[in-house]
Protein backbone atom coordinates (compact mmCIF):
# COMPACT_ATOMS: atom_id res chain seq x y z
CA UNK A 1 0.00 0.00 0.00
CA UNK A 2 1.18 3.52 -0.74
CA UNK A 3 0.65 6.37 1.70
CA UNK A 4 1.12 9.88 0.34
CA UNK A 5 0.86 13.52 1.37
CA UNK A 6 1.31 16.68 -0.68
CA UNK A 7 2.15 20.07 0.74
CA UNK A 8 2.39 23.43 -0.91
CA UNK A 9 4.24 26.61 0.02
CA UNK A 10 1.99 29.60 0.51
CA UNK A 11 2.80 33.28 0.25
CA UNK A 12 2.74 33.63 4.05
CA UNK A 13 5.85 31.41 4.02
CA UNK A 14 4.17 28.37 5.49
CA UNK A 15 3.51 24.93 4.13
CA UNK A 16 -0.01 23.56 3.99
CA UNK A 17 -1.54 20.26 2.98
CA UNK A 18 -3.14 20.40 -0.44
CA UNK A 19 -6.76 19.51 -1.00
CA UNK A 20 -9.21 19.21 1.84
CA UNK A 21 -6.95 17.23 4.16
CA UNK A 22 -6.15 18.63 7.58
CA UNK A 23 -3.30 17.58 9.85
CA UNK A 24 -5.68 16.28 12.51
CA UNK A 25 -7.16 13.82 9.99
CA UNK A 26 -3.82 12.22 9.08
CA UNK A 27 -2.95 8.78 10.41
CA UNK A 28 0.47 8.36 12.09
CA UNK A 29 2.11 7.06 8.89
CA UNK A 30 0.84 10.03 6.90
CA UNK A 31 1.91 12.40 9.68
CA UNK A 32 5.46 11.04 9.42
CA UNK A 33 5.43 11.68 5.67
CA UNK A 34 3.99 15.16 6.25
CA UNK A 35 6.72 16.03 8.76
CA UNK A 36 9.42 14.86 6.35
CA UNK A 37 7.96 16.83 3.44
CA UNK A 38 7.70 19.97 5.57
CA UNK A 39 11.27 19.60 6.85
CA UNK A 40 12.53 19.23 3.27
CA UNK A 41 10.47 22.23 2.20
CA UNK A 42 11.77 24.42 5.00
CA UNK A 43 15.32 23.38 4.17
CA UNK A 44 14.89 24.18 0.46
CA UNK A 45 13.30 27.55 1.28
CA UNK A 46 16.10 28.41 3.73
CA UNK A 47 18.72 27.78 1.05
CA UNK A 48 16.73 29.74 -1.55
CA UNK A 49 16.26 32.66 0.84
CA UNK A 50 20.03 32.88 1.24
CA UNK A 51 20.28 32.91 -2.57
CA UNK A 52 17.57 35.61 -2.68
CA UNK A 53 15.28 33.43 -4.76
CA UNK A 54 11.56 33.19 -4.11
CA UNK A 55 9.82 30.54 -6.21
CA UNK A 56 6.41 31.31 -7.66
CA UNK A 57 5.15 27.87 -6.67
CA UNK A 58 6.58 25.01 -4.60
CA UNK A 59 4.82 21.70 -4.07
CA UNK A 60 6.29 18.64 -2.39
CA UNK A 61 4.79 15.16 -2.47
CA UNK A 62 6.15 12.57 -0.06
CA UNK A 63 5.07 8.97 -0.46
CA UNK A 64 5.97 5.71 1.21
CA UNK A 65 5.32 2.09 0.33
CA UNK A 66 4.02 -0.02 3.22
CA UNK A 67 4.56 -3.76 3.58
CA UNK A 68 0.84 -4.36 4.27
CA UNK A 69 -2.33 -3.91 2.21
CA UNK A 70 -3.92 -1.69 4.84
CA UNK A 71 -2.49 0.76 7.34
CA UNK A 72 -1.83 -0.96 10.64
CA UNK A 73 0.35 -0.19 13.63
CA UNK A 74 2.70 -3.00 12.57
CA UNK A 75 2.99 -1.68 8.97
CA UNK A 76 6.55 -0.88 7.97
CA UNK A 77 7.71 1.43 5.19
CA UNK A 78 9.82 -0.37 2.58
CA UNK A 79 10.69 2.70 0.50
CA UNK A 80 10.10 6.44 0.26
CA UNK A 81 9.86 8.86 -2.64
CA UNK A 82 9.88 12.66 -2.55
CA UNK A 83 8.85 14.74 -5.57
CA UNK A 84 9.43 18.47 -5.89
CA UNK A 85 7.39 20.55 -8.35
CA UNK A 86 8.67 24.10 -8.52
CA UNK A 87 7.89 27.12 -10.67
CA UNK A 88 10.47 29.90 -10.70
CA UNK A 89 10.75 33.29 -12.34
CA UNK A 90 13.70 32.74 -14.67
CA UNK A 91 15.83 30.08 -16.26
CA UNK A 92 18.80 31.34 -14.20
CA UNK A 93 16.86 30.51 -11.03
CA UNK A 94 16.44 26.90 -12.17
CA UNK A 95 20.10 26.10 -11.57
CA UNK A 96 20.06 27.55 -8.05
CA UNK A 97 16.79 25.81 -7.20
CA UNK A 98 18.10 22.50 -8.49
CA UNK A 99 21.19 22.93 -6.32
CA UNK A 100 19.04 23.75 -3.27
CA UNK A 101 16.94 20.61 -3.78
CA UNK A 102 20.03 18.44 -4.24
CA UNK A 103 21.66 19.87 -1.09
CA UNK A 104 18.44 19.25 0.82
CA UNK A 105 18.25 15.63 -0.29
CA UNK A 106 21.92 14.79 0.03
CA UNK A 107 23.08 16.73 3.02
CA UNK A 108 21.04 19.23 4.95
CA UNK A 109 17.63 17.75 5.75
CA UNK A 110 18.07 15.70 8.91
CA UNK A 111 14.62 14.16 8.60
CA UNK A 112 15.43 12.76 5.16
CA UNK A 113 18.68 11.37 6.58
CA UNK A 114 16.65 9.69 9.33
CA UNK A 115 14.22 8.23 6.78
CA UNK A 116 17.16 6.62 4.95
CA UNK A 117 17.79 4.58 8.10
CA UNK A 118 14.29 3.12 7.73
CA UNK A 119 14.19 2.49 3.98
CA UNK A 120 15.65 3.78 0.68
CA UNK A 121 14.64 7.33 -0.32
CA UNK A 122 14.41 8.38 -3.97
CA UNK A 123 13.58 11.82 -5.30
CA UNK A 124 12.63 13.65 -8.45
CA UNK A 125 12.51 17.33 -9.28
CA UNK A 126 10.47 19.22 -11.87
CA UNK A 127 11.41 22.87 -12.23
CA UNK A 128 9.76 25.16 -14.76
CA UNK A 129 10.48 28.85 -15.21
CA UNK A 130 8.02 31.57 -16.17
CA UNK A 131 10.29 32.41 -19.10
CA UNK A 132 9.59 28.96 -20.56
CA UNK A 133 5.87 29.15 -19.78
CA UNK A 134 5.49 32.55 -21.46
CA UNK A 135 7.73 31.74 -24.44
Amino acid sequence: MIEQVTIEWSRDTKFRLTGKSKCDSLNPKQMMLYATAECAGITVMTILTKERIRPKHLEITMSGVLDTDTVMAKSIFTSFHIAYNIECRSIDDQVKISRAVNLTNDKYCGTLQMMRRIAPVSHETAIVSSEEVNA
